[in-house]
């Protein structure tokens, strides 16, 4: 398991955001937890406030063919707005694009998240990829922008945060999952095998669930070196340094048919070669690990929209 998944550098690094106990359910332990019986925990965790758009109350369903409204607007009636029904883990630098929203981190020239909405809808259409084009956010500052530069001769892939294949209903759409703004370097060996697969698996639940809600984003995990004591340390690539993260997230929102409630799935990945054969099971981590690692606060915005959660560490 050590050996196949980056070894120290993963082990170490989850573990040690986790805490003691918690990590060991990264090493395929069995067990799955809800929030409910934590409610004392919750209330001391301080609450993002949820922007106060149409889609905050109800999810919005986008109809086609409407104009939507990109960079920073929120433009009713799109998809952009109906991601935000339960809100943001963070308020800062705030983007939407046709079916994105992201929160850009202009110091490490990436988003520190995207959400997306996956549907059967926004799976299907004559979209290609091979019409779109990586490019520069131009509605980011210069100073803070990533470019094709920074990534060419580096070893990296331009990772998609928001997948392309999330968005085949709109040629457009697809084509804003282009913008290096949502983008970051990711091992090749990761990008194409192991977090394709889960790509592929966050894609296969809309055939079960009413709707399917993606966050994703980097983290930058620290490690026990030589002398006992924690570092983070990443490597940077090209003109523009732009940050290259030691692990990615992929947080799972998930509602059940007929008011069933929202099931949470919270994966953590390694950004180093990774045995596509492991089973994905294997990366469920507990969502306040996420949380505590990332800065980012995801549950007390799902529990302000159901009263029923279940959070899925293990199976």
């Amino acid at each position: 398991m050590q050996r196949v998944i980056c070894s120290r550098w993963f082990i170490s690094g989850v573990s040690l955001v986790v805490g003691t106990g918690v990590g060991v359910s990264l090493a395929g332990l069995t067990s799955s937890s809800s929030y409910t019986e934590n409610i004392g925990l919750l209330a001391r965790v301080p609450v993002i406030p949820i922007p106060s758009v149409d889609a905050a109350t109800d999810l919005t369903v986008y109809k086609g063919g409407g104009p939507v409204v990109g960079g920073g607007g929120f433009g009713g009636g799109s998809r952009a707005t109906a991601v935000m029904k339960y809100g943001f883990p963070s308020l800062a630098n705030i983007k939407t694009r046709e079916s994105y929203v992201t929160s850009y981190d202009p110091r490490n020239r990436t988003a520190a998240w995207v959400i997306e909405q996956l549907s059967p809808e926004t799976l299907t259409g004559s979209s290609d990829r091979k019409f779109s084009e990586f490019k520069e956010d131009d509605s980011v500052h210069l100073y803070h922008r990533a470019t094709n530069a920074d990534y060419r001769g580096s070893g990296f892939d331009r990772g998609h945060l928001a997948a392309a294949a999330n968005h085949k209903w709109s040629q457009k759409a697809m084509d804003d999952t282009f913008y290096l703004s949502n983008v970051s370097p990711q091992n090749p060996n990761l990008n194409q095998n192991a977090w394709n697969n889960l790509e592929k698996y966050c894609r296969s639940l809309t055939k079960q669930y009413l709707n399917v809600f993606v966050c994703t984003g980097p983290l930058y995990l620290p490690r026990q070196e030589a002398d006992g004591k924690l570092y983070v340390r990443y490597q940077v690539l090209g003109r523009n340094q732009v940050a290259v993260p030691t692990h990615f997230f992929k947080v799972l929102i998930l509602e059940r048919p007929a008011g069933g409630g929202v099931e949470l799935r919270s994966y953590v990945m390694p950004n180093c070669p990774v045995d596509e054969k492991l089973p994905l099971e294997r990366f469920l981590v507990p969502i306040e690990s996420i949380e505590r690692a990332s800065g980012l606060l995801f549950v007390p915005n799902v529990m302000k929209r159901t009263n029923t959660m279940l959070a899925i560490t293990a199976k």
